[in-house]
């Protein structure tokens, strides 16, 4: 390390410049102090204007070493850039969440040595998600907007977020980010604020095609706003805008093999594949969705009696589980699961998708091609898988349900629409991968990395 030192020193190691030059580096706020008025306003610097010249020729110069030196040869990256800093933020549901880890792995695809930290609450799905995925996680104590916003509740609301931004800000100014990378949800708010009271670069990623109402305020602060769907850009300001899609794991972009996987979900069943099976696969998305699984308790049984061809994938999620395995009966072309960690191979396995219109749902259906069935959530922020719906229907061919219109004969109708056509099954996979963006974190990655270069220039 001395060597390297001695590198970038703009004198002889042992100069009684030098020597000076490092007793100025314990006290940084010393070295440059402005004199008052009476002193002509000039800058206390220990340097002459040729020492400085000097230094910076040196720096500049990348393959010069000490002479007479054995230290290595040192590159001005090697000594001069330490590693990168990201805070991630966002959470409450998975399409929250997993875009956040999605942009933090290509990141550390391209830079190894960066370092990540996940701001969220205790309580969120974030706090078990994030460490398994292999990053560090901290909690703050945010509070989720109640609607509607003019609720009693909400009163104190001001005063717990100014209580998460000061946790927040506590954390920011121990790690030092470069940049803080926010992915909505109510948790994103506070520190999205800190950063921007501490100085620190501000990005924030849309999944929706509607935005929450998180990033909307959020969006004056940030310097980059990377979008999935167009008809989102007129929300916020065209010139920090990106449409880029939605990040996915990499795993969902490397198609696994049909066969594995419909042998990975039932493997007593392999003969049956002969028969052109069928795979239906049920997503009530992270948190599960009551609806859909009462809808699909009610017609499983009658539809897989019918044909004997069909089977299902059903992700009931952790709530909805226990009360659909008391009821549901065994049925060896039934996968009945709280909760996919394989998705890469449920798409595989899949000919059609029934789920709710969540972003990341829909980029994963476009990602992977599969012709879907969507039921959008009425009960979400905004409405915003309506709007998610209205667009998958126009550039995927999705078939649409409402909660009014679910139950278990209007599912199985348009379940029979989509499966006994299989031309129309074609030209909505087709559809859907002509608008898939399976780039989006490795863009999205690059960009943040350009910005938070550019900033350290300046």
């Amino acid at each position: 390390m001395a060597a390297v030192r001695d590198l970038f020193l703009p004198f002889s190691p042992s100069s009684e410049s030098s020597k000076r030059y490092l007793a100025h580096q314990k006290y940084p706020s010393r070295r440059c102090q402005r004199r008052s008025a009476f002193t002509g306003g000039r800058r206390n610097c220990p340097f002459r204007r040729h020492d400085c010249h000097h230094l910076l020729s040196r720096c500049l110069s990348i393959d010069r070493v000490e002479e007479n030196s054995d230290a290595p040869l040192v590159t001005v990256s090697e000594t001069s850039s330490a590693p990168l800093r990201f805070v991630f933020t966002g959470g409450g549901s998975g399409g929250h969440i997993y875009p956040a880890i999605a942009i933090a792995d290509e990141i550390k695809s391209l830079y190894p040595d960066s370092k990540f930290l996940f701001v969220g609450t205790a309580s969120g799905m974030e706090s078990r998600a994030v460490p398994t995925s292999g990053y560090d996680f901290e909690a703050i104590p945010a509070s989720r907007l109640i609607r509607p916003i003019f609720s009693p509740e909400n009163l104190i609301l001001p005063f717990c977020l100014l209580q998460a931004m000061a946790v927040a800000w506590k954390i920011l100014q121990r790690f030092r980010p470069q940049a803080v990378i926010g992915t909505g949800g109510f948790v994103a708010a506070p520190v999205c604020l800190a950063a921007a009271l501490s100085g620190i670069k501000i990005v924030i990623q849309e999944q929706n095609s509607f935005p929450g109402i998180v990033n909307k305020i959020v969006s004056p602060f940030a310097a980059k706003i990377f979008l999935a769907f167009n008809a989102c850009s007129r929300h916020f300001p065209d010139k920090k805008c990106l449409v880029y899609g939605n990040p996915v794991r990499l795993s969902l972009r490397r198609f696994a093999s049909k066969a594995a996987a419909r042998s990975n979900f039932f493997p007593t069943a392999a003969k049956f594949w002969e028969e052109k099976a069928q795979v239906v696969l049920v997503l009530g998305g992270s948190q599960g969705a009551s609806t859909i699984n009462i809808a699909v308790l009610n017609m499983y049984y009658d539809m897989l009696l019918q044909h004997k061809n069909r089977y299902i994938i059903w992700q009931t999620g952790q709530d909805g589980y226990n009360e659909m395995e008391s009821l549901v009966k065994n049925h060896r072309r039934l996968l009945l699961t709280p909760f996919l960690h394989a998705m890469d191979m449920a798409y595989a396995a899949a000919d059609v998708t029934v789920s709710r219109a969540g972003a990341m749902t829909c980029t994963e259906i476009l990602t992977t091609g599969k012709p879907s069935i969507l039921i959008p959530s009425p009960y979400v922020a905004e409405d915003h898988q309506t709007y998610n719906a209205s667009i998958m229907a126009e550039i995927a061919g999705s078939k649409i349900l409402t909660e009014d219109e679910l139950d278990s004969s209007s599912l199985v109708a348009v379940i029979d629409e989509v499966l006994g056509d299989e031309k129309l099954m074609a030209d909505m996979s087709s559809k859907a991968l002509k608008s898939a963006l399976p780039n989006a974190a490795t863009d999205i990655a690059q960009s943040i990395l350009s910005l938070v270069s550019k900033s350290s220039l300046k």
